[in-house]
């Protein structure tokens, strides 16, 4: 079998944590380049992946002729790496957010389609745990109607320890409404669908940028979501509850799998993605329900597919500029 060439842009926590160790598992590719400038990256690089050559230059990487180049940098730079990506001939993942400006964006997409590249981007969250389980639980009809989503992603940060998002604006990706915000609008509309109205309320408690959101959007359908992003939280809230009309489901802890990554498991070894059980609550009491595993390897397996066998590409980058639009477009209104 042909492997598919692969070029990794970026080595910092999406790099290193994410895209590199399901590279590595998927026997369908072969992880050819990494791409940074920074010498403790590069050593650990080296380290975690000793078949790669890393290059400090973009040019080397894309010079090398690539099947795949995953771009991993910071956000500002999206739109720029992955359009001199498509111009060489290749498939492109970019990291969410697609870019911090919609135009940029959707010109970007054009680009692709007129090139006849394929291009996706990696919105992991729709392999969470909570959101498997209760997609599965919707289409089994056990909430009934929904009326209200309400999901978090908290943490505690007492300083920002990355220097690109100490300094970025949201005009070029930084704040959590761009970072940790866009995998909740990306699952709050994958879910319920459409948004048509926005409530936003958003602050900058230690940093230049947002670090602590609440969104309340309106769904084409009648639901709601109320979502929570920060990193100013020292006790989070439960990760996710979905208020139906005939049952609450309930999931308290967040997905496992980025310590599990981060920690050095890898996806195909057993345990991998196995949390804690979610709850189910009726009128007749609580019961916990199975979890699914979470899946973020399936990402780069439907991509394999999509590139090897013409199968649909795991994310419509279509997506991903809705959700760019929308954070873009609180921002403004601010």
């Amino acid at each position: 079998m042909n492997r598919l060439s692969t070029a990794l842009v970026g080595f910092g926590h999406a790099g290193r944590v994410f895209h590199g160790p399901l590279i590595a598992d998927d026997a369908r590719y072969s992880l050819d380049v990494v791409v940074t400038s920074d010498p403790g990256r590069a050593a650990d690089a080296a380290r975690l992946h000793p078949r790669a050559r890393v290059v400090a230059d973009l040019a080397e990487a894309l010079a090398a002729r690539p099947d795949v180049l995953v771009v991993a940098s910071p956000p500002a730079t999206h739109v720029p790496v992955a359009t001199a990506a498509l111009d060489a001939g290749c498939a492109v993942v970019v990291d969410k957010p697609l870019g911090p400006d919609p135009t940029q964006a959707r010109e970007l997409l054009d680009r692709a389609e007129r090139l006849g590249r394929p291009l996706t981007v990696f919105h992991n969250r729709r392999w969470d745990s909570e959101f498997l389980t209760v997609r599965r639980l919707l289409a089994e009809g056990a909430l009934g109607e929904v009326r209200r989503l309400e999901s978090r992603l908290e943490r505690w940060k007492t300083a920002e320890t990355k220097p690109w998002k100490a300094a970025a604006t949201w005009r070029e990706g930084g704040g959590v409404l761009f970072d940790l915000g866009s995998h909740l609008v990306d699952q709050a509309v994958t879910l319920l669908g459409p948004v048509t109205d926005v409530h936003a309320e958003l602050a900058s408690v230690r940093s230049r940028a947002d670090d602590d959101v609440f969104l309340s959007l309106s769904h084409a359908g009648g639901a709601r979501s109320h979502l929570w992003v920060s990193t100013t939280t020292a006790h989070p809230g439960p990760r996710l509850r979905v208020v139906g009309t005939d049952a609450t489901f309930v999931m308290a802890a967040g997905d496992v799998q980025e310590a599990q990554l981060a920690g050095g498991m890898r996806p195909s070894a057993p345990g991998y993605g196995r949390g804690e059980d979610a709850r189910l609550v009726t009128a007749d009491g609580s019961r916990p329900v199975p979890s699914e595993p979470g899946r973020y390897q399936d990402f780069y397996a439907l991509l394999a597919s999509a590139l090897l066998d013409g199968a649909p590409l795991p994310v419509d980058p279509r997506d991903a500029l809705a959700v760019v639009e929308l954070v873009e477009g609180v921002h403004r209104s601010r």
